[in-house]
């Protein structure tokens, strides 16, 4: 009966994994001032009638804290890469010299640092209930495996392991949150 419960945990472990693993590339997205190529990791560019991520059709570089170079492969691509960074609302206004389009990254204003906090913890929240979706499936399952014959003290014992697991997981969000949040605030 034991392999069922270490399956049930292992199963739990990899779903908390992934959660906290879109934690950080959602934080990644969530820019803090320095310019940096993940910025525009959610811009999709018309490439030919099919909505295309900019990264599979130019080279995007940060040429340095304040400066992003965007380098199309195709120089009939330059239009519709500006207008898709327009588009995807980043704050962001691509200036096209006919070899490259350059974009010069503001520095954040304090209103606008805190709008990149709330977005964060809003990531934050969103990953710990995937971290309490994934001790709810495991406490299900550990409840049918009881059902089916599992002893009262293994089952009891599997959800105590379950709840050290989750707790754990919820305080590496949250540290994860502290240190995002100390990026987005200084200046």
């Amino acid at each position: 009966m034991t392999e069922e419960i270490n399956f049930i945990i292992e199963t739990a472990t990899e779903s908390m994994n992934g959660s906290i693993a879109h934690l950080e590339k959602e934080f990644l997205n969530i820019r803090a001032g320095k310019a940096s190529p993940q910025m525009l990791g959610g811009v999709f560019v018309d490439y030919y009638g099919s909505l295309t991520p900019l990264s599979q059709i130019a080279n995007v570089n940060a040429a340095d804290a304040r400066t992003l170079t965007v380098t199309p492969w195709e120089k009939a691509m330059m239009q519709p890469i500006e207008k898709a960074i327009q588009i995807a609302n980043l704050g962001l206004n691509p200036m096209n010299n006919g070899e490259n389009i350059i974009i010069n990254v503001p520095a954040l204003t304090e209103e606008r640092r805190r709008d990149l906090v709330k977005q964060a913890k809003a990531e934050a929240e969103d990953a710990k209930i995937g971290i309490r979706n994934a001790r709810k499936d495991a406490n299900n399952d550990i409840k049918k495996e009881e059902k089916n014959g599992l002893a009262e003290d293994i089952a009891k014992s599997a959800e105590d392991d379950i709840q050290k697991l989750t707790d754990t997981y919820i305080k590496k969000i949250d540290e994860h949150l502290v240190h995002k949040e100390a990026e987005i605030m200084k200046v």
